[in-house]
């Protein structure tokens, strides 16, 4: 059999496949993502992360959005941000002609102002922010950190605490390379972890991530922050 060129596996590796998870274990959102029901359910797609279902879900039910299904992206799409663009735009041109209205859950993400040039483009609405950790803590709050010095901290949400190996410490080959620790956080002085929701467990192993890291620690019980607000203004009565 022919070798294929490298051109040719790039495009195989960065062509866009429907996510086909079907469960909420991070580690199959993390490599497939959550299909979209079989079934319509609701009016209204919300297009999202897989780092975000588990939060996403627990908004729609604390708010009795049933008008809204979810569909997510695999997260591990964070580590390639420039093939998230286009995995959303396939992502909402295969629903646009089912449902009335799609919303897309990613803030910038890495993309540059990509990704909001293509929603503009589209005409869908995307969350406002530069990543997770800005809305989660809330964008205000967050800019209000940045500008007071906090530049040098790593931040962690309930879900990279729960996949830290697979999205951190594998990736940057810390597994293999352990003496790479210092060239890579050295910069970093604080970890600090987002929480969503209350979890000790979660505490105590984002704990033991800082002290892989070599950083102090600090836990900040953020809630769902602005992607609540964002979510609940997407399901207004619009007047």
């Amino acid at each position: 059999m022919a070798r294929k060129g490298r051109a040719v596996r790039l495009t195989e590796r960065a062509a866009w496949r429907p996510p086909t998870g079907r469960t909420l274990e991070e580690r199959s959102l993390a490599e497939h993502g959550l299909a979209a029901p079989d079934r319509k359910e609701g009016r209204v797609l919300l297009i999202a992360c897989g780092a975000l279902a588990r939060e996403i879900l627990a908004i729609k039910q604390a708010n009795g959005m049933d008008h809204l299904d979810l569909t997510c992206l695999p997260a591990k799409l964070h580590l390639y941000p420039d093939q998230i663009t286009d995995a959303v735009e396939a992502a909402v041109l295969k629903h646009r002609a089912t449902y009335d209205q799609i919303f897309i859950g990613y803030a910038d993400c890495g993309t540059g102002g990509q990704l909001a040039a293509k929603c503009a483009e589209l005409g869908v609405e995307m969350v406002q922010g530069p990543h997770c950790y800005s809305f989660f803590e809330g964008n205000e709050t967050f800019a209000k950190h940045s500008d007071a010095g906090e530049i040098t901290a790593f931040y962690l949400t309930d879900f990279l605490v729960k996949q830290f190996d697979a999205f951190i410490w594998r990736p940057m080959g810390l597994d293999k390379n352990p003496e790479l620790r210092e060239m890579i956080f050295g910069n970093y002085a604080t970890l600090i972890y987002q929480s969503q929701i209350d979890d000790p467990a979660l505490v105590t192993k984002a704990k033991d991530c800082a002290t892989r890291m070599g950083l102090t620690f600090e836990h900040r019980h953020t809630g769902y922050g602005d992607l609540e607000t964002q979510m609940r203004a997407w399901s207004a009565p619009q007047g």
